[in-house]
């Protein structure tokens, strides 16, 4: 069993997104920028409706512990919603309609999944994305080379966005388990469903950035094939934390069990010590392996 984090909501960092991030900012590499940039778009709408799906039980919930980590969940979430809302701000600048993306995003957490899906299902959907959400800190930050080429600023919010989703990954697993009394195939169903739904909608929203980049169908096939080697070959972003992953589907498991990571001290005492994330940022890149 790792240690639970305590759950602090942190307003008001300044990630300097106003300033001259390059339009490329991962070493100029427009497949990885765009990867990463395809799921800012994304977070905001994501974001609000994991809070409303939590929001959903959050009456039902006795326990003061549980009340107030709930509380706390919302207030971070929506803090990162703010947060990408402001970068996006820079891919509309740059021609990307994160508008329309965001209607689309809306249309299918609202329209369909809030409308049709029974509350439980969505809980299960959150909780699954959370676990997803979580395992990235690994994938970004155990190993220096993974963002070794990135702007230090965009380093910096992922790093605190990821080190925030490892405080609040269990609440709403605890909210599923506890007050929805969620079963194990729903809680496997949910997963199978996030992890086809997550890529197809980020490699949707890539390929349109790509194209609005002004990158031919020759170029982008080309950049396909290097990226999705990136992202899936032996020890690759995604397939360097299959074990993190798969645990999910062990009947017993709770986020709790496993996944802590060593360097999520050190982002917080230097965060706590100089109140700039961008150190704070840095120091954890510094500590991977």
């Amino acid at each position: 069993m790792q240690t639970k984090q305590r759950i602090v909501p942190r307003t008001k960092l300044d990630f300097d997104l106003q300033g001259d991030i390059p339009k490329f900012w991962f070493g100029g590499d427009a497949f990885k920028t765009r990867f990463f940039d395809a799921m800012s778009t994304m977070f905001p709408e994501g974001e609000r409706f994991f809070i409303n799906c939590v929001r959903d039980f959050r009456d039902q919930v006795t326990d003061p512990e549980l009340q107030q980590e709930i509380k706390d969940f919302i207030r971070q979430e929506g803090q990162h919603g703010i947060v990408h809302n402001q970068f996006n701000d820079r891919l509309r600048a740059q021609g990307i309609d994160v508008d329309a993306i965001e209607r689309l995003e809306r249309r299918f957490f609202d329209g369909y999944l809030r409308k049709w899906i029974p509350k439980k299902h969505t809980l299960a959907l959150t909780a699954a994305s959370e676990h997803m959400t979580a395992i990235m800190a690994h994938s970004f930050f155990e190993r220096k080379e993974v963002l070794e080429a990135a702007d230090p600023r965009m380093r910096a919010m992922y790093a605190w966005h990821a080190m925030e989703e490892v405080e609040h990954k269990a609440v709403a697993f605890d909210v599923m388990q506890k007050i929805a009394k969620v079963w194990y195939p729903r809680r496997i169903l949910a997963m199978i469903e996030v992890s086809i739904s997550f890529p197809i909608h980020t490699f949707l929203i890539l390929n349109y950035m790509l194209k609005k980049d002004g990158f031919g169908f020759f170029q982008r096939a080309k950049m396909w094939a290097s990226g999705l080697w990136w992202l899936y070959k032996p020890g690759g972003l995604f397939s360097s934390v299959i074990g993190h992953y798969a645990a999910y589907y062990k009947p017993g498991f709770h986020p709790w069990d496993t996944g802590q990571m060593d360097s999520y001290q050190i982002w917080l005492d230097t965060l706590n010590h100089t109140g700039d994330p961008i150190l704070a940022g840095q120091a954890l890149h510094a500590a991977g392996v």
